[in-house]
């Protein structure tokens, strides 16, 4: 038991540690929309349920819901993606600002927001209907603009953060990155810290080298497919293409459809094993003039010789016995498609099977879920694409990203709806530290909000501090104690790293965000804290409406700079004397003057 908390609080320290991380996420971004509705009877005209609307909702969809799922698990989400300019498009954008993701998108005129409407009656998803053409391409004009927008996101971000920021790009196939977008991203790979990759078609990103990459199993098979079919072992003039099934290839089972063009016969089997070779009409798949397998020989199944894409000959796995699933096909080929992604880590996601990582090391680490209805899953892609690139720019071992992402993903999947994977709900999970609310300490500014409406209509009143807090000491601790004193709740706000920089000067701070603020939260006095970039907490400050703002010093509370703000916003101002000798200033300047004494001849002597 105790090995387990232990292993808890552990995975609980990472999730704070990506506190407030820069995150920049491009590509396809979508509306998702629900309707539900109760049908108790048939029409007359037809075998179909006469439906009755209760209620519409909408969510951020694509690349908009991973950015959501950025903002909830606590990093600074900035989205850059192309948006019509029309209703779906301010319902999208509304979605983002609700959820506290920097809304960086381009409006286009003339090509509309992506939607996937649904139509439910008793949870059951009756019907899809999707809008948005995924031929209609950028034109120069929308490219020229998402390329500027990416970069003065990307500055934006660094200059906010003091560090490059994490880039996450989601290319859903529906033409928001063209190949000039794809070219600049690798002319500009080293602006970015991180880099997280989730597309359809992974060849068409070869050059980018990210740091991760989760493709589908049906999308890590596709790539296998194609670069098996690009070797030097398959015969000229074969003209090998791949297409999914119809349907939205992010939907359903991993299915793929493998053919080769018109009249080019059929795909075989080479004699390594591996797809490419090709044989002539009357071989092992005969294919119809559209160039599709014949019909049920779509499915990823076992075969003689192994798992294969049936009726393609794209061998995954020559050398699996019987009973070899997803996982162990996928857990076969992991150093191959690190090898044609160029990527350090890659997590095949298996649906209801959970997932398959492996990294630079060479080992496989697998991890599980819980089988839910289609409808509950939703976006569960998107938490586990988030979660997995905020604990690698966090600096985490490879198999704790692998565990907070599953766990993120299976987490959100309770209900109908798109997922979207919360903070606190990550932490709850975990068994982290909460308040006596039952909420994190470590809060973002959007949830911040929201937890002091909470407190204050429940008659409780909101103290608010702010400071660098870079080495936590005595006088601090007795500050803090202080502060609570005069209120029900003790909001502190903790300087990023960025500022205290500008602040405190280069050497500064000792102590990085993610280890300042867990040490406050961890401090019984302290009710929630909160990260701020600017030099300043007058928004914070805005946000909170506190009842008493507290600063440390021994000079009158008017020569407190946010003094006449607190007081328009009807709050009162308060000014509390540290312990003498005990800054954070004189106890470094203490930590160096011993260094250099060790460091001395003499000392060394002594």
């Amino acid at each position: 038991m105790a090995g387990a908390a232990a292993e808890q609080r552990r995975l609980a320290s990472v999730v704070e540690s990506w506190l407030g991380r820069p995150v920049l996420i491009l590509g396809d971004a979508m509306l998702d929309e629900w309707r539900f509705a109760d049908s108790d009877r048939l029409c007359r005209e037809a075998p179909a349920p006469v439906l009755t609307l209760r209620r519409r909702i909408s969510a951020a969809g694509g690349a908009a819901n991973t950015a959501v799922n950025v903002a909830a698990l606590g990093g600074r989400a900035a989205l850059v993606a192309p948006v019509g300019a029309d209703a779906a498009g301010d319902e999208l954008h509304d979605c983002l600002d609700r959820a506290g993701v920097w809304d960086r998108t381009v409006g286009l005129h003339g090509r509309p927001t992506a939607v996937k409407r649904r139509m439910l009656a008793g949870n059951q998803i009756l019907l899809r209907e999707d809008s948005g053409d995924p031929d209609d391409a950028l034109d120069h004009e929308g490219v020229e603009q998402l390329l500027a927008a990416l970069d003065c996101a990307t500055e934006e971000l660094r200059a906010a953060s003091g560090e490059a920021p994490t880039l996450v790009v989601c290319d859903y196939g529906l033409g928001g990155l063209p190949a000039p977008v794809r070219t600049w991203l690798v002319d500009n790979r080293e602006r970015y810290a991180t880099v997280a990759l989730d597309a359809h078609d992974l060849a068409d990103w070869r050059g980018l080298a990210p740091t991760v990459v989760t493709p589908s199993f049906a999308e890590a098979t596709r790539l296998l497919a194609r670069a098996a079919a690009d070797s030097p072992a398959r015969p000229a003039g074969a003209d090998l293409h791949l297409d999914h099934p119809d349907g939205d290839p992010s939907d359903g089972p991993s299915e793929l459809t493998v053919g080769v063009a018109p009249g080019e016969g059929t795909v075989g089997v080479a004699s390594d094993g591996v797809a490419g070779g090709i044989s002539r009409p009357g071989g092992p798949t005969r294919l119809g003039p559209t160039g599709e397998p014949t019909p049920g020989e779509d499915r990823v199944a076992m075969t003689g010789d192994g798992l294969s894409v049936t009726g393609t000959g794209v061998t995954v796995n020559a050398d699996a016995g019987e009973g070899v699933d997803r996982a162990v096909l996928a857990e076969s080929r992991l150093a191959e498609l690190r090898a044609h992604t160029g990527a350090e880590v890659v997590a095949v996601t298996l649906d209801t099977d959970g997932a398959v990582v492996g990294g630079p090391d060479g080992e496989r680490r697998r991890s599980h879920s819980t089988p839910v209805p289609a409808s509950h899953a939703v976006g569960a892609g998107d938490a586990y694409l988030a979660a997995m690139t905020l604990a690698l720019a966090a600096d985490a071992p490879l198999p704790t990203a692998a565990q907070l992402a599953q766990l993120a993903a299976t987490i959100t999947v309770s209900d109908t709806g798109t997922c979207v994977c919360r903070r606190e709900d990550l932490l709850a999970a975990l068994d982290a530290p909460l308040d006596t609310a039952g909420r994190p300490a470590l809060v973002g500014a959007a949830e911040l909000e929201t937890l002091v409406e909470e407190h204050r209509s429940a008659g409780r009143s909101v103290v608010f501090t702010n400071g660098c807090f870079d080495v936590l000491h005595r006088g601090h601790v007795r500050y803090l104690e202080q502060a609570r004193a005069l209120g029900d709740l003790l909001v502190v706000a903790v300087n990023s790293d960025g500022s205290v920089r500008r602040l405190k000067g280069a050497d500064r701070p000792v102590n990085p965000v993610e280890d300042r603020v867990a040490l406050l939260a961890a401090l019984a006095c302290v009710d929630h804290v909160v990260v701020f970039e600017e030099d300043s907490p007058a928004r914070l400050i805005e946000v909170v409406r506190p009842d008493v703002y507290v600063k440390g010093g021994d000079y009158p509370p008017e020569m407190v700079p946010e003094a006449p703000l607190v007081r328009r916003l009807g709050g009162q101002v308060r000014t509390l004397g540290y312990v003498p000798d005990r800054s954070t200033s004189a106890i470094i300047e203490r930590i160096r003057a011993h260094g250099q004494d060790v460091s001395s001849p003499v000392a060394g002597q002594a």
